[in-house]
């Protein structure tokens, strides 16, 4: 496979380049524009418009009201921002309208380049029970379970006992933890399965499917990258098993008790599908595996025939940071070079993995009160200063408001240290160092996750964080 020439057409192919997004992904984005001599377009709402991401920019467009239906949702108020500003390209970030093949489509029909995977490819992916059906005629072995046109509640329920308790119910449009359920027993399946559809409604389709839920599981995904000649390659994976309600809170890379082996299965697996899919730019293959025994005997311990597939993010992950830190690669560069029409700047056997690098998600939310949500103003911020290992990536300052309107994300603080060990002593002391006056956020509760034994010994499952709240964070009168 040919490098890229350095004069590969970035300007002339995709500036200016509107980012459809908002926060520290906006953020992020221009950064790598102005990096590379691109002209940046940020949109905002009438919530943001003092915000960070449009002081990132070159030029900036409202969109519309707060509500992200009427803003960062609205195709047409995206569409007429570009023409506006004379944009060549669309970047959209991740969540918001990132995984929206109508919107990859109407990028294309108004003349610009999405900087994205094909619409075909987002539309084959989009739906969970599609995807296992594009595994399974790739060869990647999925989670066993149910994913028929049958719908009705008592198929569902018969297919769940054929299954076998545990049972995950899952939205087939769904994301971001929405529309899933853990049922243990028969007698919980209808309650589950009426409130999952009633999530799920909100995707635009209450189709649901069933898989078997492994009780100890890990979620490990491979980075891949596709272009348009191709070529295919990963970058490695991540272990994303420290969740909140489904939700991601940190994620590190290598995954902890991968082998050199395991990872090359699992990237030939991830590559497999990107293929079958017809793939291009940044995409993530998602896993999921048994993480070992009840009792802990077995805790950390992973195989290839205890990994299954589970889905496909059409997408840069917010997680993608902790890749960049142990390959030192910028991936939104590589999705920006890809877009234009370059080859992949590198074969699978020139990609190389150094040390470990550990994300930690700071969110303006209240450990003590579940994670809710806690909107406010940030009357003063101290976030820890970068170098030496340590970065940051943020969308916000002192001064902004969190509103009830976006996830309540505000930044992102990632150390690569030599060893794992290193990088999560430094990535808790960093977070201890970090301080904020206005809302609550989860700071402090995962310094305390960073520095648990089991996190130490990577005994670690995605019921961890859940499991060891009440122990970190004593409950708080209300």
């Amino acid at each position: 496979m040919a490098s890229p020439s350095p004069e590969a057409p970035l300007e002339a192919s995709l500036a200016p380049v509107l980012i459809a997004n908002r926060g520290e992904i906006a953020c992020r984005v221009a950064a790598t524009c102005r990096r590379l001599g691109l002209p940046s377009v940020a949109v905002y709402s009438d919530a943001d418009a003092g915000a960070l991401h449009v002081a990132a920019a070159d030029r900036a467009e409202r969109i519309g009201p707060a509500a992200p239906r009427e803003s960062y949702l609205n195709i047409e108020a995206i569409l007429a921002a570009a023409r506006r500003s004379g944009a060549r390209s669309v970047h959209p970030g991740y969540g918001f309208l990132s995984e929206n093949a109508d919107f990859a489509a109407a990028c294309e029909a108004a003349g610009l380049v999405f900087i994205g995977p094909p619409a075909e490819a987002i539309r084959a992916m989009g739906g969970k029970a599609a995807a296992k059906a594009v595994a399974r005629r790739a060869g990647v072995p999925a989670v066993p379970g149910y994913d028929g046109e049958d719908q009705s509640d008592e198929r569902l329920a018969a297919e769940a006992e054929a299954i076998g308790y545990p049972v995950m119910i899952k939205a087939v449009a769904g994301g971001g933890g929405r529309g899933m359920r853990r049922v243990a027993r028969p007698g919980d399946f209808a309650a589950a399965l009426e409130g999952a559809r009633r999530e799920a409604a909100a995707f635009g389709d209450t189709r649901l499917l069933l898989e078997k839920l492994v009780s100890r599981a890990r979620h490990i995904e491979v980075q891949v990258f596709a272009d348009a000649h191709g070529h295919v390659v990963h970058l490695g994976e991540r272990d994303c098993s420290l969740q909140r309600r489904n939700q991601k809170l940190v994620e590190e890379s290598p995954a902890p008790g991968m082998t050199a082996a395991l990872r090359e299965e699992l990237g030939r697996r991830a590559v497999a599908l990107a293929r079958a899919v017809g793939y291009r730019g940044a995409g993530t293959v998602e896993f999921v595996a048994d993480a070992g025994a009840e009792d802990g005997a077995d805790a950390g311990a992973l195989a290839a025939d205890r990994v299954w597939f589970i889905e496909m993010n059409t997408r840069l992950q917010v997680e993608h940071p902790v890749t960049e830190m142990v390959t030192g690669l910028d991936l939104v560069e590589w999705q920006l070079r890809i877009a234009a029409g370059a080859p992949l700047p590198l074969r699978q056997e020139e990609i190389r993995l150094e040390g470990h690098a550990v994300e930690a998600r700071l969110c303006a939310e209240d450990p003590a009160r579940n994670f809710l949500p806690s909107p406010g103003t940030l009357a003063a911020l101290a976030l820890p200063e970068p170098g030496g290992g340590l970065r940051v990536d943020a969308g916000i300052r002192a001064g902004d408001k969190v509103t009830p309107f976006y996830d309540p994300m505000l930044a992102k603080v990632i150390v690569h240290a030599p060893d794992r060990a290193a990088a999560l002593a430094g990535l808790a002391a960093a977070l201890r160092r970090a301080r904020v006056e206005g809302i609550r956020w989860n700071a402090g509760f995962l310094a305390d996750l960073l520095d648990t034994p089991e996190m130490r010994e990577a005994a670690i499952d995605t019921g961890l964080a859940e499991r060891l709240r009440p122990r970190l964070t004593p409950p708080r009168a209300a």
